[in-house]
């Protein structure tokens, strides 16, 4: 029995290199709509494919073109005019809205990872920088009455900002046992980024936040087969601007994904997010303003030598549904990393992974 969980443990440590650009890569946040004014910390989709997997010690890097489309209608678009300060807390309102939204992006994240366990596991540091452009236009129909006063307003206004984003730390530690992989993380914003409260678009979110949670991989490389799932909570600080803070967040991101040779994988990734107790500070028509949305769609990688270095591409995708308090649309992410490859001697040895 310890011969057999020795040999597979020695078979996974050496598929580390095959995992390692997926690993990077998986967690890299971007814009994201919720929560204050339908923007929050949490971008659903951060972690994917082997996010559990530990990687080969060194530097890495990952660079990341986001892209998303969202809408909003009702009061998920009026939160958007309410958070420029369009709408006084005084004023009862009827909302016929539509909010539509869209962000480029580039996200680069160095992470190094260290060779000295701690804990039993494998440390890893990193940080995320973005820069980009984002846009968005409200239009609609408001109703704003005082009294017995009453005013409709119909029209539309737009913004747009290009400039650079928050800055996203994160530590990991993570542990392998044969076929099963386990992870911790932190992680949280540092809100240095592009940010107005009286503009529609921003690029950093005005406070910032603390967020934690763990991992689980199955990953067979014998057979290719491979998910992994990771879920955490968020904990948001006020933002001392417009004295709004937003709710506890719950997320999960999920990745199944299947290697049809060593170098090609196919799959499916998805998400879910949950709001799990109310912001405070927001207009009375919003109410508790608890944020909710799915979202599913495919996924491919390749991983390809580059000089002694490991490098990888995947394009992945995800449309979005039951959205509640929030705009919700589709985005896609297309990631390049370049990482550190295992040992030549080890490397050799490995099975090749057919089907």
């Amino acid at each position: 029995m310890k011969r057999r969980f020795k040999e597979a443990f020695g078979r996974q440590s050496i598929n580390r290199t095959t995992a390692i650009a997926l690993v990077i890569s998986a967690w890299l946040p971007g814009a994201a709509s919720a929560d204050e004014g339908g923007v929050s910390y949490w971008l659903p989709g951060r972690f994917g494919s082997l996010a559990a997997t530990p990687q080969v010690p060194g530097w890495s890097m990952a660079a990341v073109y986001y892209q998303t489309n969202v809408s909003a209608f009702g009061t998920a678009a009026a939160a958007r005019e309410i958070h420029v300060g369009r709408i006084p807390a005084n004023l009862n309102v009827d909302l016929n809205l539509r909010l539509n939204a869209q962000a480029d992006l580039m996200l680069l994240n160095p992470t190094y990872t260290f060779a000295t366990p701690v804990l039993g596991g494998q440390l890893a540091i990193g940080v995320t920088g973005l820069f980009g452009r984002s846009s968005a236009d409200l239009a609609g129909t408001l109703t704003a009455a005082v009294g017995p006063l009453a005013v409709t307003r119909t029209g539309s206004f737009g913004d747009s900002i290009t400039s650079v984003g928050d800055l996203y730390p994160q530590a990991t530690l993570k542990w392998n046992a044969g076929v099963h992989n386990f992870m911790t993380y932190v992680t949280g914003d540092i809100p240095v980024g592009a940010y107005s409260s009286t503009r529609l678009a921003n690029l950093g979110i005005g406070h910032g936040a603390v967020d934690a949670g763990g991992g689980y991989t199955y990953f067979n490389p014998q057979a290719g087969h491979e998910f992994s799932a990771v879920a955490g909570f968020t904990y948001n600080f006020k933002n001392t601007d417009t004295q709004y803070q937003n709710g506890v967040d719950f997320h999960v991101d999920w990745g199944a994904s299947q290697f049809l040779s060593k170098q090609i994988f196919v799959g499916v990734v998805g998400y879910a997010y949950q709001q799990i107790t109310d912001d405070s500070g927001q207009h009375p028509v919003l109410g508790g303003f608890r944020s909710r949305v799915l979202g599913v769609g495919p996924q491919v990688g390749f991983l390809f030598p580059v000089g002694d270095m490991q490098g990888y591409v995947n394009l992945k995708g995800y449309g979005e549904f039951a959205a509640e308090n929030r705009p919700a649309g589709w985005n896609t992410w297309l990631t390049f990393s370049i990482s550190p490859m295992a040992p030549s001697s080890t490397v050799t040895s490995t099975r090749r992974i057919t089907k």
